[in-house]
């Protein structure tokens, strides 16, 4: 009877273990997340464009208080569309997950999108959306390391995050004028600000009694502590064993069979 047989067996056991535990780790590091946002704000009060997104390293500082705002953040402030707040993201951090979620967001209403997010890489949140009406009003974070989002090991370490009227920013880039506002005038009419970055959601009140583009008479009605929006994040279920795990399990059980035999 040869000796190495149960050698054989033990390494290949090994093996198995060793793959078996570069799946798990594989898997700890892609998460699924499901980012949900929720307009809080009073009825007929200010609406949302959809929300850029970003799960990166924290080198992507999109804006700073008291400075000039940069041709990415006006492309949320001034229109919403994040044309150049997008490829910005991707040029200051190429391996960072992306996205946009949802589409006007209205009072009350919600929008769900899935993201799967290197933990090990992105572990912090960055994002920004236009307020409506508004010439150049938006949400969004001034720190790209405000929102640590994921520890090392990949556990969630933010259930949301929630935003009230003092969080609302003033790209300070487009002069408030009503007839060129996005959402109650011709958002391509637009006299320069040249102006700073800096909080400021009393100046919507300067649209009030307007009709909007979704049909209602907008009130600003918003005070220092009101809520306005809501991020929420939700790890889904941890898929069950890929086919190559089962296969891992088999082997173990051969390996487990055979020094059973070379025993008896």
């Amino acid at each position: 009877m040869s000796f190495s047989s149960p050698i054989r067996c033990t390494r290949v056991a090994l093996a198995a273990a060793g793959l078996l535990c570069s799946l798990h780790a594989a898997q700890a590091a892609n998460v699924t997340l499901r980012v949900t946002v929720q307009n809080l704000a009073p009825a007929n009060g200010v609406a949302f464009a959809p929300l850029h997104v970003g799960f990166g390293q924290g080198l992507f500082d999109a804006f700073n208080e008291g400075s000039a705002a940069n041709a990415a953040t006006v492309s949320i402030a001034e229109g919403g569309s994040g044309s150049a707040w997008q490829p910005a993201f991707a040029a200051a951090e190429p391996m960072a997950t992306r996205g946009t979620i949802g589409g006007l967001l209205l009072s009350g209403a919600t929008a769900s999108m899935n993201f799967t997010v290197n933990t090990a890489l992105n572990q912090f949140f960055t994002f920004a959306a236009m307020v409506v009406p508004s010439n150049d009003h938006f949400i969004g974070n001034d720190s790209p390391t405000e929102y640590h989002l994921f520890d090392t090991a990949g556990n969630l370490l933010l259930s949301q995050i929630n935003q009230d009227a003092t969080d609302i920013w003033d790209a300070g880039s487009e002069t408030t004028d009503p007839l060129a506002a996005a959402f109650v005038g011709t958002n391509s009419l637009r006299t320069a600000q040249n102006g700073v970055v800096s909080f400021n959601f009393s100046e919507l009140s300067a649209y009030n009694g307007l009709t909007t583009g979704a049909g209602y008479v907008f009130n600003n009605n918003l005070t220092a502590n009101t809520a306005i929006y809501r991020i929420g994040f939700e790890v889904l279920a941890v898929p069950e064993p890929s086919s190559a795990a089962l296969a891992l399990v088999g082997l173990f059980m051969v390996g487990g069979l055979a020094r059973k035999r070379l025993r008896s």
